[in-house]
């Protein structure tokens, strides 16, 4: 069994972060008192543009080609060398189980050749923690809203590890909505910022779409049902003329978000007033959402809290968020001892300690 070597001194510490739970391969370098150095990402959109959505095959095969480079690349960017490197940090899931263990591989081998600790990082904990990247005046507890492609959740944070789901989605995520949404409107892949993008263009007063289990107590979502009224209402567009059927479209996609952001607005509000918490933290990548942040916005503001946001940079995956994670978790004295490692597809939140 292999110890694993000193982390060294907690004022002198540079946690090298390494993100490969999808389709965005993500390395970052955060030293303990100057922040994060550099980070590096490659996303993989243009290679799985082609499906019509992430095949976790060629993910993972793509992630073994750019771990090494962008590795190097930030280490060149912080002017720093590897064996300067106190600690790694690796995203151990939720996500893509090929994909996970590309990542979690190269970081414990890497550990173990430098003799460093190597510790695994829940994917949403690093989207949790990633506002406090600029923002270290955020202090717990706090409500959490995660909102991805794979996640849409309402979580209390009480402190690092002490998390306590409140809502969750019971179908599709939100991310997921979108990029079905755009999927059934022909628009592409990812089809989520495109779907934001035209409803920048439309009315959302055009077309009445529902707003799933507001209706009812608790703090749970469900989209499947609005992914439903957008196709009935597409299909009963498509006796419009072309130039009608553009803005049409463009309605649609704006119908759709106001609706989203007001299910999430009711749902907070809830969860806010259960909860008495004047603090608000949005993570992941819908989060990069501008009307979703105009909302929830307003809506601290009128309770007299404030709202915390990523930088758009760090919406969506990224080594930033695990290489800080990581700093936090090995600052707290928190260190894999051994080789062994594991990945995990699913990985609820709520069994970090």
């Amino acid at each position: 069994m292999h110890k694993s070597g000193k982390l060294g001194s907690m004022k002198n510490m540079l946690i090298l972060g390494i993100e490969s739970s999808c389709d965005e391969t993500g390395v970052a370098l955060y030293h303990s008192e100057r922040g994060l150095l550099a980070h590096a990402l490659h996303s993989q959109i243009a290679l799985h543009a082609q499906y019509g959505g992430v095949v976790p095959e060629l993910a993972s095969r793509d992630h073994i080609h750019r771990l090494t480079p962008l590795t190097q690349q930030v280490l060149e960017q912080a002017a720093v060398s590897l064996s300067d490197v106190t600690g790694i940090a690796y995203t151990a899931g939720p996500g893509l189980m090929g994909a996970l263990l590309t990542g979690a591989g190269f970081a414990r081998s890497l550990a173990f050749g430098l003799d460093i600790p190597a510790i695994a990082i829940h994917h949403m904990e690093g989207h949790l923690l990633s506002p406090l990247l600029e923002a270290p005046e955020l202090a717990f507890p706090f409500m959490a809203l995660l909102v991805s492609g794979g996640h849409t959740q309402i979580i209390r944070v009480d402190a690092m590890g002490h998390y306590t789901l409140l809502g969750d989605t019971l179908d599709d995520a939100i991310g997921e909505a979108f990029d079905k949404t755009a999927k059934l409107l022909g628009l592409g892949y990812p089809g989520g910022p495109i779907v934001s993008q035209l409803a920048t263009q439309g009315n959302s007063d055009a077309y009445k779409l529902p707003r799933p289990m507001t209706d009812r107590p608790g703090l749970d979502f469900s989209f499947s049902g609005l992914k439903t009224a957008v196709l009935t209402t597409w299909q009963q567009a498509q006796n419009l003329r072309a130039n009608d059927l553009e803005q049409a479209t463009a309605d649609i996609c704006a119908a759709f978000e106001v609706a989203v952001a007001d299910v999430l607005l009711i749902k907070l509000k809830r969860a806010l007033q259960q909860e008495q918490l004047k603090t608000l933290v949005v993570a992941g990548g819908v989060s990069a959402n501008t009307h979703i942040r105009a909302t929830l916005t307003q809506l601290m503001r009128q309770r007299g809290g404030n709202a915390f946001f990523p930088r758009l940079e760090f919406c969506t995956d990224n080594g930033a968020m695990i290489a800080f994670a990581g700093f936090k978790r090995l600052q707290a004295g928190q260190v894999s001892q051994d080789l062994d490692f594991s990945a995990k597809a699913r990985w609820p939140l709520a069994e970090l300690s």
